[in-house]
């Protein structure tokens, strides 16, 4: 059944093209963003768009070209970057990218769909971490920009709600993808120790599948035990 369209972002892979695979599967006409696109769902239901996240300018017009031509019902902010060490090993760069790839372009989305998607009664789902509300030594930035995604997705639920948007702030911990490959660590062997893409996509369709009137408004989760891998030749300490 067709659902009307969604826009999700960091759609090339990990849990935004898992996310992908399943909104297809659900009936949305899904227009998937990311730098290049090696693998993408079969469906013809998907639309890959490559662009630079951090590319305002071209992301912008991206948006709004879909926009002007499909219902947008869902936008998922799913696209991250991680960088991990001692705050003051990290370099200006790597903290302007983690800033502006994981809380500035959702609040930019956002802010470009939400009169759509009050019409719409549609969805924001923003990708979290269990990070948003703990300490985290050695992420203090990433912690940081998580925390400041899901302090967003709080405040603009109770100002959206009466127009019928529904956002929600879905929160994983350790998952099996490429987000620690700037990390001394990755997930641990044991597959109870890790999350899979398609669980954390799971979570998104439960969010979403809630009959008009309810709303999941924050899901977390999280792995049966904690248990991480060091990288060997890798220098950071946890």
């Amino acid at each position: 059944m067709k659902k009307g369209a969604a826009i999700v972002t960091g759609a090339s892979s990990g849990i935004g093209l898992a996310v992908s695979e399943e909104l297809c599967d659900l009936g949305y006409e899904v227009y998937g963003i990311g730098r290049e696109f090696q693998d993408r769902p079969s469906s013809g239901r998907f639309h890959p768009l490559c662009c630079d996240l951090l590319d305002t300018e071209r992301l912008c017009a991206l948006v709004k070209e879909v926009s002007s031509k499909e219902q947008i019902c869902a936008l998922i902010n799913n696209a991250g970057c991680a960088y991990y060490g001692l705050h003051e090993e990290l370099s200006p760069k790597k903290i302007q990218q983690m800033v502006r790839t994981n809380l500035e372009v959702p609040l930019i989305l956002s802010s470009l769909l939400l009169r759509q998607l009050k019409k719409q009664g549609g969805f924001i789902v923003n990708i979290s971490s269990v990070t948003a509300g703990a300490s985290n030594p050695h992420g203090c930035a990433y912690g940081a920009t998580k925390a400041g995604l899901s302090s967003f997705s709080r405040s603009l639920f109770d100002e959206a709600r009466k127009y019928g948007v529904k956002v929600v702030a879905v929160s994983p911990d350790m998952t099996k993808t490429g987000l620690y490959r700037n990390a001394g660590f990755t997930v641990g062997d044991e597959e109870a120790s890790y999350l899979e893409p398609k669980e954390v996509a799971r979570a998104v369709a439960f969010a979403l599948s809630q009959r008009e009137g309810a709303v999941v408004t924050e899901l977390t989760l999280r792995p049966q035990i904690h248990r991480i891998k060091r990288k060997t030749g890798k220098k950071e300490a946890f």
